[in-house]
């Protein structure tokens, strides 16, 4: 009697199907990450290791220190991740937001003192606001003319910023510099969190109750901060970009209940630093003398490895990225927004909006070196800018990303469905409403996780800086975009050529450092938004 054979594939028998081959492929592009993630790390604790020199310190200190803090933070950070998830995204967030809050008071500090005075941005506000009250007031009496309108949007604060502020800075007496910097930055930020927090709870007086101690803790800088040793302008930064939003972030979760047990991290890392101090000290123990302190953070570049400094490229970097968000950005969202919304998508001009969207693909591919040598054609030779100067620099990196901007804001405002833009064209709203109200605040979350990424990209180029003709070294900060200015990269590229070996090993290492904590920090705000984007929908 004749029995069935069974008919053996590579996926299995005919009544069964064999899961090795799926298992030995999940298993294998599970080491090729780990081993991916392995290496970068080993990598990250290579440089760490040279930047920081851990093991310069006692073996006293370094015990103390593993007691007081690690083994702690890794208790708590396994606790967390075990048995409250909520509270180790918690945990993560209530330790991270202080630091990259520290580090943007930073760089508004950097701003205010390099590139833009607090009597010039307080002479720019005014103008503003003027202009501002001239257009709101004519678009309330001419409430059919468009035109009109369109042009007094355009004119009057192109006017006001033109006369303005020479009206103001040429004023015989100005408030002093903490005055100022009250009136024009620390009101309006109060003014932004009462809105914020009326927004959020839809309640008149929790914004005001939010306002006030914004507005009062920043103005007791004036009694607080000389007792303290810090200067009242420190103190205002401090108070208006540090802690509101931390203090914003812990209401917010004390007031939901979720999550609250992770709040008690920071204080334990924290704690166990200051435990840490006090118990070397006590016991004498000495800790290690690492390249990247704030020696390094302060000073300038030198030919010394010792003195050698940073602060100029810091400057340089911030600079170069205010010109990319004042000049890529716009224009990167606003042709993404043309492309999506308003574009033909049939038709002869179809064909030609398709074939500029292969080419935007294929922009974004090109070596930034290229872009360097577009750079020096478009804005040093034709334009006549200058060499190595921060707007030159600003301008050619801002081309480099602009292709990433672009496509990164196309698939944000192409994932916002149709039927809200339709629900909206059955309201009776125009396309330009429906694209203001309804498109772009939907949209508005992925655009800044595609921007963030992209800044994260711009300011870690150096192959345009070398072309345009950046400074291997720039001793003085510049204090204007048309001077000559070094970014990070730059800097750490220059170093990397020394022949003295603690340049290239010890002092390099600190910049390295330096520029991938602002990196990771970026990457890690669009990671957040992304996230919370995500629990949104």
């Amino acid at each position: 009697m004749a029995t069935d054979q069974q008919t053996r594939t590579w996926y299995g028998t005919d009544e069964a199907v064999s899961r090795v081959r799926g298992q030995a492929f999940k298993t294998l592009c599970l080491s090729a990450t780990l081993l991916a993630l392995l290496s970068v790390f080993v990598l990250l604790l290579y440089v760490a290791n040279d930047a920081f020199r851990p093991l310069s310190a006692d073996t006293g200190w370094l015990l103390v220190t593993i007691g007081t803090v690690v083994i702690p933070a890794l208790g708590a950070i396994g606790y967390y991740y075990t048995r409250d998830t909520r509270a180790g995204e918690t945990a993560t967030i209530a330790l991270g937001l202080p630091v990259v809050s520290l580090l943007l008071t930073g760089g508004v500090f950097i701003t205010f003192e390099h590139v833009v005075s607090v009597y010039q941005w307080l002479s720019i506000l005014v103008s503003l606001v003027v202009a501002g009250g001239i257009v709101y007031a004519h678009s309330r009496v001419r409430t059919e003319a468009d035109l009109e309108r369109l042009v007094a949007v355009v004119a009057v604060p192109a006017l006001a910023l033109w006369f303005i502020p020479g009206l103001i800075l040429s004023l015989p007496m100005l408030p002093t510099e903490s005055l100022a910097l009250l009136g024009s930055f620390v009101v309006p930020v109060a003014v932004v969190v009462g809105l914020f927090v009326r927004r959020q709870r839809e309640n008149n007086r929790d914004g005001a109750i939010a306002a006030v101690p914004t507005l009062v803790g920043a103005a007791a800088g004036f009694g607080v901060a000389p007792v303290v040793g810090i200067t009242p302008f420190v103190w205002m930064l401090l108070v208006t970009v540090t802690a509101v939003p931390v203090g914003l972030y812990v209401e917010s979760i004390v007031r939901r209940g979720a999550g609250v047990s992770g709040l008690a991290f920071p204080l334990i890392v924290v704690g166990g630093i200051v435990a840490s101090v006090v118990l070397t000290d006590t016991l004498g123990f000495a800790g290690p003398t690492p390249w990247l302190d704030w020696e390094f953070l302060t000073n300038a570049p030198s030919r010394t490895p010792e003195d050698a400094g940073f602060y100029p490229p810091l400057v340089g970097s911030v600079m170069m990225l205010l010109i990319i968000v004042i000049s890529a950005f716009p224009v990167g969202v606003g042709a993404a927004l043309y492309l999506e919304e308003y574009a033909p998508q049939r038709g002869r001009w179809g064909r030609l909006v398709s074939l500029i969207e292969v080419n935007i693909g294929n922009l974004a591919g090109v070596p930034s070196v290229v872009y360097g040598v577009l750079g020096l054609a478009l804005f040093i030779r034709a334009g006549g800018l200058g060499s190595g100067t921060a707007l030159v620099g600003g301008f050619t990196v801002g081309l480099l990303i602009l292709p990433i901007v672009i496509i990164s804001s196309q698939e944000a405002i192409s994932a916002v469905p149709d039927s809200m833009r339709q629900a909206s064209y059955g309201m009776g709203a125009t396309k330009w409403q429906t694209t203001r109200n309804v498109v772009l605040p939907e949209a508005l979350p992925g655009i800044m996780t595609g921007n963030i990424l992209a800044m994260g990209r711009a300011i870690g180029e150096t192959a345009p800086l070398l072309i345009i003709g950046a400074p291997a070294v720039v001793r003085i900060a510049p204090s204007s975009f048309t001077n000559k200015f070094s970014a990070m990269p730059r800097q750490i590229y220059t170093w990397s050529g020394e022949i003295d070996a603690a340049f290239r090993h010890g002092v390099l290492a600190a910049g390295v450092v330096t520029l991938l904590v602002v990196l990771l920090l970026m990457n890690g705000a669009a990671i957040l938004i992304r996230n919370k984007y995500q629990r949104r929908e």
